[in-house]
């Protein structure tokens, strides 16, 4: 470890900070500093000159006027699987909210009240014993703050939506340090914000979410055919995807099998496209509903199956391991996906330099699509897919590589774009007009005001940021 405390925070500062917390305070020599600082992406490397672990609000509350006072950059950490490494900062504090991690479902069953540092997997061990979940991701680690700030896309999206649609009320400190509720009838505009506007108006410690009825079991889908077919398979899952049922959502995937004795031979590293789909609702039914999506000829190999939501929601957790691999990830919003777009995706796919690179086509409708635009601040709906360039590699002199083959193929698919793309997937921030981009200057000129309403400093700047300043 090369960091060291900042010459601004003396020793009798910061353990006046340490008195007045329940949580820890770390510093690069405390034996767990390391540890806690990794984030999911291994390119970053970054150095906090503290790490608050707070354990409740009131710790949150210290920590902020602390950062304020002192005026140290914050970084705000739930999951840490931001593939841009907002979690983390260099020389500043980083807000540590991992222990606050516990999930309360509420007596009817119908609200789970979910703590600021809690993964999907938290939310999901504690309200599927009552038959009962609220959208999420795709990797249970994944943290529920960062995930549903920026918009929330996973397998139960075309029944009940994005996570966003889902988030009914939120507890935040401001950057004042004070505790505030956002709700339906408090601080309105905060709640539009933080539906999807992303970590810049404060550190929301606590969620509450809706809840739905899910099935014991669930139908996946998960045939992997031979990428050599790419064009054909895409596009017949294309045309079944037009006509399918909210109840299935799911993406074509591109990826490579790994070489493994439990895979059939011909299967064993090769490059295929999978299509990954979940049905919400009975098994039995879902099962005859996806029938034909394993049926595009002979996958070399179909994980299709039965299973919990909770498994379900586990299946990708060993392909992205904590701090092992060096990802750089960029999305965009597709106008359309007709065969002249497939069959440009298929050939930058062809190029990419790393064979642990994914790449999905996400399918949007139900639910998804019929929120109105102006209801939260993600946006327009209206897009029918997003395309998500995962690259994925091992070693930091892949890195021009990697990121160089992304930024291509981004840029070449620009021209069947709607212009918008997904915040969770940024790259990593680059780019003077990317939120504004995101957001479109109608929606980005209604968060600028509730930024300034709440942070006109823009201390919480350590993520997908929204600049105060005037229109």
């Amino acid at each position: 470890m090369n960091a060291t405390t900042t010459p601004s925070l003396s020793p009798a500062s910061i353990e006046n900070l340490r008195s007045r917390m329940r949580g820890e305070v770390l510093v690069p020599t405390n034996e767990a500093y390391d540890a806690t600082r990794v984030v999911w992406n291994g390119m970053i490397n970054r150095s906090p000159a503290l790490i608050a672990r707070c354990r409740n609000a009131a710790d949150v509350m210290v920590s902020v006027n602390f950062a304020r006072e002192d005026r140290l950059a914050i970084a705000i950490r739930s999951g840490g699987h931001n593939v841009a490494g907002y979690a983390v900062c260099d020389g500043g504090l980083m807000i540590d909210m991992s222990p606050m991690n516990a999930v309360r479902v509420v007596p009817g069953l119908d609200r789970a009240i979910v703590g600021g540092g809690a993964t999907w997997a938290d939310v999901d061990a504690a309200t599927t014993p009552f038959g009962r979940a609220t959208p999420g991701g795709l990797i249970s680690a994944t943290g529920v703050a960062g995930l549903t700030l920026s918009g929330g896309i996973g397998w139960l999206r075309g029944t009940h939506g994005l996570c966003v649609d889902n988030l009914v009320a939120a507890d935040v400190v401001t950057a004042e340090g004070k505790l505030i509720r956002a709700d339906e009838t408090e601080n309105r505009d905060l709640l539009w914000a933080l539906r999807g506007g992303g970590g810049n108006f404060g550190v929301v410690v606590s969620f509450e979410f809706k809840l739905h009825p899910i099935e014991s079991e669930l139908m996946l889908c998960g045939p992997a055919y031979p990428e050599e077919r790419a064009d054909e398979v895409i596009a017949r899952w294309r045309d079944f995807m037009e006509t399918a049922p909210d109840r299935l959502s799911g993406l074509a995937e591109f990826s490579m099998l790994p070489d493994d004795p439990s895979l059939p031979e011909p299967a064993r590293g090769r490059r295929v496209v999978s299509l990954a789909h979940v049905y919400d609702g009975p098994a039995d039914e879902g099962e005859r509903i996806v029938a034909p999506l394993r049926g595009f000829g002979e996958p070399l190999v179909d994980f299709s199956g039965r299973m919990p939501y909770c498994t379900i929601q586990s299946l990708y957790d060993a392909l992205f391991p904590k701090g092992r691999d060096r990802c750089y990830w960029k999305s965009t919003y597709l106008s359309r996906l007709d065969d002249g777009v497939i069959a440009d995706i298929v050939r930058q796919m062809a190029k990419r330099p790393s064979e642990m690179t994914f790449a999905s086509i996400w399918k949007f409708g139900g639910h998804v699509q019929r929120v109105p635009e102006d209801a939260t601040a993600f946006g327009d709906r209206s897009m029918p897919y997003m395309l998500s360039l995962d690259a994925i590699w091992s070693r930091a002199s892949d890195d021009d590589a990697n990121i160089g083959w992304v930024r291509t193929f981004w840029q070449h698919m620009q021209r069947h774009s709607t212009g918008r793309l997904y915040l969770n997937f940024p790259g990593h921030g680059e780019g003077a007009d990317l939120v504004r981009d995101a957001f479109g200057p109608q929606a980005y000129g209604r968060l600028q005001q509730v930024k300034r309403r709440y942070d006109p400093e823009n201390i919480f700047r350590m993520n997908q940021n929204i600049d105060p300043g005037a229109a």
